[in-house]
């Protein structure tokens, strides 16, 4: 897991991986400008691979689509963009993701803990990495009295279900 602070970006080590995740969203937003998607439609079409919030765990969670475009440079694979929020207190049951997933912190502080690791509190302007089909056993708002935001960007195979919740 990667964890990054605006005034803490410094080693080679994440380098490449940031520089991808910004070409990604870069090429993300350049798709979406070219090739404009009305909410209804992203809506219809991202809905059944995201988590809803009837499955996350808290009043006021919620999870958004922003856009989801397909990679031209890379066959097969799609870039899907979501604001997730959490309520006071709030957070989502144990799951795992199909693609690889970058988190932004927006908002607030965000507790999170994939399989084996321990669990990190990350705050507005720090970020987190999930490499495909990691266990996410923690992913809640650290706070109980403020909300909580972080807005996800997945790479994963077109098609597939982006969250999957773990019994």
């Amino acid at each position: 897991m990667f964890k990054i602070s605006a005034t803490r970006l410094h080693g080679s080590d994440f380098r490449p991986a940031m520089m991808a995740a910004f070409a990604g969203l870069a090429c993300a937003f350049a798709l979406g400008r070219a090739l404009p998607v009305t909410m209804d439609a992203l809506s219809a079409a991202i809905a059944p691979l995201c988590a809803s919030s009837a499955q996350a765990a808290g009043a006021g969670d919620k999870v958004e689509p922003i856009g989801s475009y397909a990679l031209p440079n890379v066959p097969g694979k799609r870039v899907t963009i979501v604001r997730v929020t959490y309520g006071p207190g709030g957070f989502s049951r144990p799951h795992r993701h199909a693609g690889s997933v970058t988190a932004y912190i927006t908002r607030g502080e965000i507790r999170s803990q994939l399989g084996g690791g321990p669990v990190e509190t990350f705050a507005v302007g720090q970020t987190f990495f999930e490499p495909p089909g990691a266990t996410h056993l923690v992913s809640a708002n650290a706070s109980s009295t403020e909300p909580a935001e972080l807005i996800a960007v997945f790479v994963a195979d077109e098609g597939a279900q982006l969250t999957t919740f773990l019994e």
